[in-house]
């Protein structure tokens, strides 16, 4: 039997063989992942609902599948947490709001449903901002989530639950999604990997606005080989998203290594429209000082993209709208400053805006392109500022510059969702502050599997360089937040609600 620390912090692919090699049990695995979140999830806030005795009656069963050669899935036996955006079987799902304290559903969603068919097991669910509004994972349900490297930091959003999680080592694989960059700035902000990938590659059963190719599903991981076994049991087509296409998901499990020898790398510290904090853009500086030698070439490219801020912002708002209606019919005052203002911004707006944005959408796209002529890949800061105490709501000002609304400090990550391609944010290193930095690599569009080699490729190089490589924080030493990371909680979340008997409780 392995120590405890040592088995969290091994990776998702690394414990998939171990299991299928039996050299640990699936219930050996979990009560690790549990332990360390009765430890260290009070500092950090990360799980919010949990089912630990359903968990260990799966991990029962998963255990004798493989005392018994049955077949096992691709995540045969891995603690999973998922994002509390994501409908869950029997486990509370609150969307981060006090109008769904109590609620309960009766079943999985088809990316929680793909999971579990290849064997994960759900342990709990990962904290969000409001209806996931925003990059600072805090709501009055729950309360907030620190950054595993100072709690009194936020760990982004709207994925942060997630992100600290796996910086924490409480679970080897956790779920997110991304609209204006809710995988990408948290992965940054906690030193993990999380992947955007294309439209349709997974689906995204919970939008309403099913054509929208803005909001996708996908995973994270401690790194790139961890995202990719997630991604390869969840992609796929579905009728519930109408943006899914046949893939073959297979292929995401192992993706070729590529030679960056051979790569053209362009890179920009703001595609000439984004503020960014100077001590950001020295960071970055020096991160492509130390890896350019690995490329063919690497180059400073200048972009002039178009109107891409009003463009989100009426995109944004037509699927908060969508997604809001009745909860804002039935009480405004009971929805968050945060995501009252989307909604209220897309009432305002008209069939005019919307024609506009979408045909901007495309001119965006098609501006993006012309980069690609010369490079393979597009590198970039995935955020434009260290992290910031989780008691502000945004980065209300970028050196000095007022900020026009909560999330246009999102802009280097909405800038790619505009353009639909993949991207993904890479750890390396960390920042002036000492706190990790995030790398954005952005691929060809459509090329997810190209994307992700690359990726795979810079983070084997990045481990062999001490200002690149993956920070790792020590839970031993952290301080309390100050204050507590629950204050701004109103009431606790009732955890009986009538599911008690499925073993679920509040952390």
């Amino acid at each position: 039997m392995q120590p405890q620390d040592s088995l969290t912090s091994t990776s998702a692919v690394e414990l998939r063989r171990l299991i299928g090699i039996r050299e640990i049990s699936p219930v050996e695995l979990l009560e690790a992942c549990i332990a360390r979140i009765a430890a260290y999830n009070p500092a950090i806030n990360a799980i919010t609902a949990t089912c630990f005795e359903r968990a260990r009656k799966e991990a029962r069963a998963a255990e004798q599948a493989v005392l018994r050669n049955q077949p096992l899935g691709l995540l045969h036996g891995l603690p999973l947490g998922v994002k509390d955006l994501e409908a869950t079987e029997g486990l509370l799902t609150t969307y981060g709001s006090p109008l769904f304290r109590n609620h309960v559903p009766t079943s999985d969603n088809v990316l929680v449903a793909r999971l579990r068919a290849a064997g994960a097991i759900v342990v709990g669910k990962t904290n969000i901002p409001e209806m996931g509004a925003g990059a600072n994972s805090r709501n009055a349900v729950w309360g907030a989530t620190g950054n595993p490297f100072n709690p009194n930091l936020n760990a982004g959003g709207s994925s942060g639950g997630s992100a600290a999680a796996l910086a924490a080592d409480f679970l080897p694989l956790c779920t997110g999604s991304d609209t204006g960059g809710s995988l990408r700035i948290p992965a940054a902000k906690c030193g993990v990997v999380g992947f955007r990938p294309s439209p349709g590659v997974v689906p995204n059963s919970r939008k309403l606005l099913g054509w929208t190719p803005i909001s996708v599903v996908g995973p994270m991981g401690r790194t790139v080989a961890d995202a990719c076994l997630q991604l390869a049991a969840s992609a796929g087509v579905s009728v519930t998203d109408p943006l899914t296409y046949p893939v073959d998901a297979d292929a995401f499990r192992v993706p070729p290594q590529a030679d960056l020898s051979a790569l053209r790398v362009g890179y920009t510290e703001d595609f000439g429209c984004c503020a960014v904090d100077d001590g950001i853009r020295r960071a970055f500086r020096g991160k492509i000082a130390a890896m350019r030698h690995l490329f063919r070439r690497c180059d400073e490219i200048r972009f002039d993209l178009g109107d891409v801020h009003r463009c989100f912002d009426v995109l944004r708002a037509e699927s908060f709208v969508a997604g809001l209606h009745e909860a804002y019919q039935r009480d405004p005052a009971a929805l968050g400053p945060n995501t009252r203002a989307n909604y209220e911004m897309g009432a305002k707006m008209s069939l005019a805006d919307s024609a506009w944005a979408q045909a901007e959408q495309n001119r965006i796209l098609q501006r993006f392109q012309q980069a690609y002529e010369a490079y393979d890949v597009i590198l970039s800061p995935t955020t434009p500022v260290s992290p910031f105490a989780w008691t502000r709501l945004y980065a209300d000002t970028i050196n000095g510059e007022k900020q026009p609304n909560y999330y246009r400090w999102l802009a280097l990550t909405y800038v790619i969702t505009l353009t639909t391609h993949p991207a993904i944010s890479l750890p390396c290193g960390t920042d002036e502050a000492g706190m990790p930095f995030g790398l954005q690599l952005t691929g060809r569009f459509r090329r997810d599997l190209d994307t992700l080699s690359a990726a795979q490729a810079l983070e084997t190089a990045f481990a062999a360089s001490p200002a690149l490589r993956r920070p790792v924080p020590d839970l031993s030493q952290i301080p309390p937040a100050t204050p507590a990371l629950r204050s701004i909680v109103t009431a606790p979340p009732d955890a009986d609600a009538g599911t008690q008997a499925s073993g679920i409780s509040a952390v």
